[in-house]
């Protein structure tokens, strides 16, 4: 190369680098399209109505000393345990400008004091208006005296997308409100280990500690969904975050619905896999198979059949239980299900209703000397089930409460057990137990159910 030529190659790099270090002055984005460059609209917008929130619950523990930790001698100086004041932290989302709030139920559970904490800082005694564990989703309400509050309102979780840019708003670790962005990773999820009634937006927003109850927003300002859940092995956000539909936080607040109380199908469901597609002429693993039905069931009174599978309801695609049990909850007075059965797709309208309280539960306690004394039991049904976490095809009697020292609690039941099988008969209702005990020979053989387990019992 020249030298001419090295002077003007030079030149053009001094040019271009004094013009790669020219300041770019910013504006203030003007449209749908420049909001793309930032998310400082939308968080302007959305932010003030994320809180935080504070539960302090007291816990009786222990003394410090070693000595005085021990049970003798703690009776023979008869101290008392000490108590001590536990405090955990998280957020909320105003939905209401008069002081409604939600956030998780796990954020707030067994709390003897909530306190909400605006952007502002100002801060707020809260009550409990209420819960649905097995969505972790809960109803506070603060007293604003008055004052309309910055509120959010709630957007189509229906229509998100994989790929749509969300945010995540909340109080991780308790260090301030803080803001993360990401995409919708996946909807409809249920996640290994994560034991909600309902399937969960997933994203890679970074939530953490501190986040749950917070705001999942679009780039609209509307929300989404309510961070509730995290994905990790060391403690921190790994990408892998959750959050519970905004269709179902919606029908929650507006109608009062629990997930224990919400429409029931009164169908046990399996995933459709290959094998499964191919042996009933579907195209490709779709939707969820019927593999049982409960005889008091909203599915079995309306027309589906064991070996039908579940395609769509109203019009939303279904894979698995929990997205039956969205779609119900959201769904007003019925719902379109749409099905495959015998190579073909069908429709049938089914009417909405909770799982039935038949029979009646019956609250009743054993005494002596009957040989289960110290049960309490109640009759189990279907929502009776529900309501207590238990699997509502079981059929049977529940032990709702065992009495400390007595010959139940030597045989060792727990609250939870369902007795289905005494002396060789079928138990239904506490009757069918003094039916079958009458005139039978001891020892006499129960069987329980507990965990999904069947255990042996030998009443003397």
């Amino acid at each position: 190369m020249t030298l001419i030529g090295s002077l003007l190659g030079l030149s053009g790099l001094l040019v271009f680098s004094a013009c790669a270090q020219a300041p770019v002055p910013r504006a203030v984005p003007d449209g749908a399209a420049a909001v793309q460059l930032s998310f400082a609209p939308v968080v302007r917008e959305t932010a003030p109505a994320v809180v935080n929130i504070t539960a302090q619950r007291t816990q009786r523990g222990v003394p410090q000393s070693p000595l005085l930790a021990d049970p003798f001698f703690r009776r023979f100086f008869d101290l008392p345990a000490p108590e001590r004041t536990q405090t955990s932290l998280g957020s909320g989302v105003i939905i209401d400008p008069l002081g409604g709030i939600v956030t998780n139920t796990h954020v707030i559970a067994g709390a003897e004091a909530i306190t909400v904490v605006l952007h502002d800082r100002r801060e707020f005694p809260a009550r409990v208006l209420r819960v649905d564990p097995q969505a972790d989703i809960a109803l506070l309400q603060i007293d604003p005296a008055g004052e309309r509050l910055p509120a959010l309102t709630f957007g189509d979780s229906d229509g998100l997308e994989v790929g749509d840019l969300v945010l995540a708003i909340g109080n991780p670790f308790g260090i301030g409100q803080s803001v993360t962005s990401g995409i919708v990773s996946a909807t409809a999820r249920s996640a290994r280990g994560i034991d909600l009634a309902i399937p969960l937006i997933q994203t890679d927003a970074a939530i953490n500690p501190g986040n749950s109850g917070g705001a999942l927003v679009d780039l609209q300002g509307r929300l989404v969904g309510v961070n509730t859940a995290i994905l990790t092995r060391g403690g921190g956000s790994i990408g892998v975050g959750f959050a519970i539909p905004a269709s179902y936080v919606r029908a929650f607040v507006e109608r009062g619905l629990v997930a224990a109380e919400a429409p029931w199908l009164g169908a046990r469901l399996q995933p459709v896999d290959v094998g499964i597609a191919e042996a009933l002429g579907l195209d490709r693993p779709r939707g969820a198979l019927v593999r049982e039905l409960h005889p008091l069931g909203t599915a079995a009174r309306h027309g589906l059949q064991q070996g039908d599978v579940l395609l769509a309801i109203d019009g939303m695609p279904i894979d698995d239980e929990g997205g039956v049990r969205l779609r119900l909850a959201v769904a007003e007075h019925q719902a379109a299900v749409e099905f495959w059965r015998r190579g073909a797709v069908r429709q049938e309208v089914l009417p909405l209703a909770p799982a039935p309280l038949e029979p009646s539960p019956e609250p009743h306690r054993f005494d002596r000397p009957h040989p289960l004394a110290g049960l309490t039991v109640a009759n189990l049904s279907p929502a009776f089930a529900l309501q207590h976490g238990l699997d509502p095809f079981l059929r049977g009697v529940v032990v709702a409460e065992v009495a400390t020292g007595s010959p139940a609690a030597g045989m060792r039941f727990r609250p939870g057990d369902v007795i289905v099988d005494l002396a060789g008969r079928t138990v239904q209702s506490r009757a069918d137990i003094d039916a079958a005990l009458r005139g039978a020979r001891p020892p006499v053989r129960l069987s329980i159910e507990r965990a999904g387990r069947r255990l042996q019992v030998l009443l003397s």
